[in-house]
């Protein structure tokens, strides 16, 4: 069964982002690495209140607000095959081996990014 695991919010200032959300809402900091994008900078700080993982990730002059979410799922390449069936916009692919918990994303008919992963987040 899938279960959405993973919110990812893009920010100008990512530890003022995080501090919000362990001030307001008692989430944990569970994981924090410099940002895979070269040209973005930042660091991507990854928070977790037991079920969901937070990514507050450096916005890099794109716009704020939330980027994708992530679905936890037990075999992603059926439930790449049912997006595509239902009217996914793009195909799966595969993300990079850098420390992402993703194994596969596609675009939903709306145009928003899903992330597929059998392993799960950090939370």
């Amino acid at each position: 069964m899938a279960k959405i695991r993973h919110i990812a919010i893009m920010t100008e200032n990512q530890a003022q982002l995080a501090e919000f959300y362990k001030n307001s809402f008692d989430m944990k900091e569970v994981h924090r690495h410099a940002s895979q994008e070269e040209e973005v900078g930042g660091e991507a700080i990854y928070l977790s209140d037991g079920n969901i993982n937070l990514a507050i990730l450096p916005a890099g002059g794109r716009p704020e607000g939330i980027h994708h979410f992530g679905f936890q799922v037990d075999d992603v390449e059926a439930t790449a095959k049912r997006t595509q069936a239902g009217g996914a916009r793009q195909a799966p692919k595969a993300t990079p081996r850098d420390g992402r918990f993703a194994e596969a994303f596609i675009v939903d008919p709306a145009g928003t990014r899903v992330d597929l992963s059998r392993q799960g987040w950090k939370v």
